[in-house]
């Protein structure tokens, strides 16, 4: 099996940079054993260069859009996102990353400053409206996680224009009204998503 870097989902293109992750969500795919996306296969056997990347992508104008995703945290990786997002940049295309929103506390810097350089706009998972709920469901690996991710969504909007949390409806405990609330606080937009819909 040829492993999928890129694919497409409703005339957008995705990027699967990495399977690692900071998080053990208990909804997400991976963890459950379906590591599919709109009946692509996102297993990793390798961590694709940048120039492998690259590649898979084609021509960056055919889309009106590229997104960096997949079932790992694309932000892991941040010096080869960060070199893949200034090509497609290069060639006028926007750029979005979705995000754990936990860059700062993985890399133990702000490196929103640099994703500013190249990305349009950061989606970002806050998945609860409380730690308790956070960390029933995600399962981080690091301490303090919930609130690294409220800080880095307080600090996005400084860096870049369009920033979005999100959350999973229908997951026990999450309050969206609470989390739609506790975005605008922070000055970013809210999408509700629905629990068991991938892609």
């Amino acid at each position: 099996m040829t492993q999928t870097i890129s694919y497409q989902i409703e005339g957008r293109l995705y990027l699967s940079i990495t399977n690692r992750c900071t998080l053990v969500c208990d909804f997400c795919p991976k963890t459950l054993g379906h590591p599919e996306v709109k009946g692509y296969n996102l297993t990793i056997d390798h961590r694709p260069a940048t120039a492998e990347i690259i590649a898979s992508i084609g021509d960056p104008t055919e889309y009106p859009e590229i997104i960096f995703c997949g079932f790992g945290e694309p932000t892991i990786r941040l010096k080869v996102l960060i070199e893949v997002a200034k090509f497609i940049k290069s060639k006028g295309v926007r750029v979005r990353v979705n995000t754990d929103g936990l860059a700062n506390l993985v890399h133990k810097r702000n490196v929103l400053p640099e994703l500013g350089e190249c990305v349009d706009a950061l989606s970002v998972s806050m998945n609860a409206q409380n730690r308790t709920i956070y960390d029933r469901h995600c399962q981080p690996a690091l301490p303090d996680s919930y609130e690294s991710m409220l800080d880095f969504l307080k600090q996005a909007p400084h860096y870049i224009s369009d920033v979005t949390a999100t959350a999973l409806d229908g997951l026990e405990g999450v309050d969206i009204k609470a989390c739609e609330v506790l975005a605008a606080q922070y000055g970013v937009k809210f999408r509700k998503r629905m629990l068991g819909r991938v892609g």
